[in-house]
């Protein structure tokens, strides 16, 4: 029966059982609160600390906004990588009587000579901050990167009087495509390239060191939302092309290739996205000789790129 239940825990009420002070707490629970604050008003929210620190959303105008957090590398051959290709790293930690070798050497002499901070710390305390990894006495911290906002990329194309040439990468993950997109872009002129916010690659330690030192020369930026970015670059008078299997266009016959130009490179697996291909001005193929489905997205960009310098070389 109703206010008889036998489950374990159940309060028989029907006898006018009342659970001292229940009334009060259920008026003051019924009262009303007021408006909810807002995220960046609430102290124990991420957004109140992003506002603390002048972080949030990228703006117009030069203002960047912060990577995901400090990225650490651990082990003797990956910190010597990071140093050789010129990756902007903060601080190297030492374990303390780390055994001396020629990488642990050179490690050291390129730190002194680029001005890299060098700490000695416990073995233990070493093992804490890199999560306990395979660290072999020594590991790098390297600062979260600094995206520009996508507008900012065709300021920088007006600075110095060119068409603006923009690489935009479509559910691109692996970093290492987008180092070696962010390397062909800086050797063929491109004024920088645009990652999806989520679910895509951005600027590891990785793509540092696939872009070969081009990370240093050519700006990543963020876009909240690619479809809208593609509009505003439209808006702004660039042409959209899109790199597509089935594309209508072959890459030898672009004529959009000598003005402002966003040139978008999906994944290798499933290459433009639904609503990215249909906000394309246009698609385009590249001709193969043979039966490949499809190239990588670093060497799709690359050989794109290439096709539009040469054209814009007159060539």
């Amino acid at each position: 029966m109703p206010g008889n239940s036998q489950r374990r825990g159940a309060v028989n009420r029907s006898k006018g059982e009342r659970t001292a002070g229940s009334g009060g707490r259920i008026r003051r629970g019924l009262e009303g609160r007021g408006p909810t604050p807002k995220a960046e008003d609430r102290p124990n929210h991420k957004a109140y600390a992003a506002k603390k620190q002048g972080g949030g959303q990228p703006q117009r105008g030069g203002r960047k906004s912060k990577g995901d957090g400090t990225e650490w590398v651990a082990g003797r051959n990956p910190v010597v990588e990071l140093v050789r290709e010129g990756v902007p790293v903060t601080t190297i930690y030492v374990a303390e009587a780390a055994e001396r070798d020629d990488r642990l050497r050179e490690i050291f002499q390129v730190a002194a000579d680029r001005g890299i901070a060098l700490l000695e710390v416990g073995r233990g305390e070493l093992d804490r901050m890199t999560d306990r990894a395979v660290h072999q006495g020594v590991a790098a911290k390297i600062p979260p990167y600094e995206y520009l906002h996508p507008d900012d990329l065709v300021d920088r194309a007006e600075e110095v009087g060119e068409p603006a040439l923009v690489v935009m990468l479509d559910g691109v993950t692996d970093p290492r495509n987008l180092g070696a997109v962010v390397r062909s872009a800086s050797g063929f002129g491109a004024h920088g390239v645009v990652v999806a916010e989520r679910r895509a690659a951005g600027m590891t330690a990785s793509a540092w060191k696939t872009s070969a030192g081009a990370a240093a020369r050519l700006p990543v930026a963020r876009a909240v939302n690619l479809t809208r970015q593609i509009k505003a670059y439209q808006e702004a008078g660039l042409m959209v092309a899109g790199l597509a299997a089935d594309g209508d266009v072959s890459l030898p016959d672009l004529d959009l290739a000598d003005g402002p130009l966003v040139l978008v490179v999906g994944s290798e697996g499933k290459g433009l996205s639904r609503l990215v291909s249909e906000s394309c001005d246009v698609l385009v193929s590249i001709p193969m000789a043979s039966g490949l489905e499809s190239l990588n997205a670093g060497v799709a960009a690359g050989v794109a790129l290439y096709a539009v310098d040469q054209r814009r070389r007159g060539a």
